[in-house]
């Protein structure tokens, strides 16, 4: 599975928005490799941010 289907779903089942370090924590891949993947999602417009540093997935 790609790195950006698999922040999205963490962010998903989380069900509240989170910052780069707990999707770190909870999906067990890289630090720089979801960064990039989150980088990926908000050009796509598929993550929105409620508060600074903090995502989750666009209604």
């Amino acid at each position: 599975m790609e790195e950006k289907n698999i922040v999205l779903e963490v962010m998903k089942k989380e069900g509240k928005p989170m910052s780069a370090g707990q999707i770190t924590e909870v999906s067990g891949l890289d630090r720089k490799k979801v960064d990039k993947a989150m980088k990926a999602l908000k050009e796509e417009e598929l993550i929105v941010s409620p508060k600074r540093c903090y995502w989750e997935p666009k209604q």
